[in-house]
């Protein structure tokens, strides 16, 4: 039974039984890189660890740039779904899908480009460069299956089957966890072995999903997705400017974290690697949190589709409640566990001794940053993608103007005191386009 149709009072209890599946998968999407950063924080050489920092936030920059292909995705489809219109939703899966391949296709060509780009940016010594160069001739090939995999997540969002989205991403983070350490561990491929268990483990996903996705479609929907009539003007000029707003947002937000990992490079190896670890808990927090968001843009969607304004706060209210109180949990179980799971990731001593002295950013950050996860939600699913793309703007100017002055003072604590302000910064933008969803009622 869909709770969203036998019900529109969106209660807590309701928001978390739909959050339950997401949130289990988000917790496995960040032990990737939590698996990840340990294989190679204990191989004994700090320069496993910072090749591999470099690498994966340039990958995740460049793939998260084009999350547009889920976020845009659940808010066209969740609203569709609100009108019973399925010819809609599956039209909007094959012009994301056209879109998936061609910029996969670009990012491929690109792969000499993006590697001189990364070597100019970080300024890695020759050794690391070398292992950095090695993860991106084989993780930039994952490019269309993971792309993909976003348009996918975002259909079962948009369609309330939180369960599908979450077994997708579960599959997908087990099968890298397992063969990322199966060819690290078993056959020493070191970072090769952590590039190629991604590249394995997001292509057997793809496949696998892809066919359950296509017999749902037919079984469900009654509709037999073909590459007919895609072209209508006014369909594909909205969802491009959806798509090209959520694309500047997320390029700019990749961009935020991203600069974090820079200007610890600026620092030294030590630092770059600390921070490292250090973001493995605000990613894991952030998995955590989104789990509500997600939820959240399918409901936002559905509400709006009904022109249910009652139903709409509802869901608000609740879901930032949740959101918060989940937050400050996660803060209590850092604080008790933090050096603990730190010992884990690596067995470097100085790394492990920085990263204890900046346990107080990882303590801070989640229940502050926990808002704007929650309005970011909001307003995607709301297709409020205009205000979210300026909101982010504003934000990372000033967030990236601030930690230089921070950390010309407070050096690394500086980095995570700016962060901290990000995310307020964040909040705040937000909160300040919210009335334009109203106008949707």
């Amino acid at each position: 039974m869909n709770i969203l149709k036998t019900s529109s009072k969106f209660s807590k209890k309701q928001i978390v039984l739909l959050s339950i599946p997401v949130f289990f998968s988000n917790v496995a999407i960040p032990l990737v890189g939590i698996v990840d950063t340990g294989l190679m924080g204990n191989l004994g050489e700090t320069k496993y660890l910072a090749a591999t920092s470099i690498s994966t936030s340039v990958m995740t920059m460049i793939i998260w740039s084009f999350g547009f292909l889920r976020m845009g995705t659940v808010g066209i489809v969740s609203q569709a779904y609100g009108r019973s219109d399925y010819r809609e939703i599956v039209k909007t899966l094959l012009r994301n899908l056209v879109i998936a391949l061609i910029a996969s296709f670009i990012i491929i060509l690109f792969t000499p480009a993006i590697k001189i780009a990364t070597s100019h940016f970080f300024s890695p010594s020759s050794e690391t460069e070398i292992l950095i160069n090695r993860y991106l001739n084989i993780r930039v090939f994952s490019v269309p299956s993971e792309l993909i995999i976003y348009i996918m997540v975002g259909f079962y969002l948009g369609i309330q089957k939180t369960k599908i989205s979450s077994l997708l991403i579960v599959t997908l983070s087990t099968l890298n966890i397992v063969l990322s350490s199966l060819l690290v561990l078993s056959y020493d491929l070191k970072i090769i072995g952590v590039a190629l268990g991604t590249l394995l483990a997001s292509y057997s996903t793809m496949i696998i999903f892809f066919i359950f996705t296509y017999n749902y479609i037919i079984k469900k929907f009654k509709v037999i997705p073909k590459f007919e009539n895609l072209i209508i003007k006014s369909k594909l000029i909205r969802l491009l400017n959806i798509n090209l707003d959520i694309f500047i947002r997320t390029l700019f937000l990749t961009f935020a974290f991203l600069w974090v990992t820079y200007l610890g490079s600026k620092m030294g190896e030590d630092y770059l690697a600390v921070n490292t670890i250090l973001l493995q808990f605000i990613i894991l927090s952030s998995f955590f949190l989104d789990a509500y968001a997600f939820t959240t843009e399918g409901v936002v969607g559905y509400a709006i589709g009904r022109r249910n304004l009652k139903s709409f706060m509802m869901v608000v209210k609740n879901s930032i409640i949740i959101s918060f109180v989940t937050a400050i949990i996660i803060s209590i179980v850092y604080l008790i566990f933090f050096k603990e799971i730190v010992n884990i990731i690596t067995d470097i001593e100085i790394l492990r001794f920085i990263s204890y002295k900046h346990f107080i950013w990882v303590i801070l950050i989640p229940p502050i940053a926990c808002f704007c996860y929650q309005l970011d939600g909001i307003f995607i699913g709301a297709s409020q993608t205009k205000e979210i793309r300026n909101a982010m703007i504003v934000s990372v100017v000033g967030y990236v103007g601030v930690s230089i002055l921070l950390t010309r003072y407070l050096g690394n604590h500086g980095i995570w005191f700016s962060l901290l302000l990000f995310m307020i910064l964040r909040s705040l933008t937000l909160q300040f386009y919210f009335k334009n969803i109203l106008r949707k009622f």
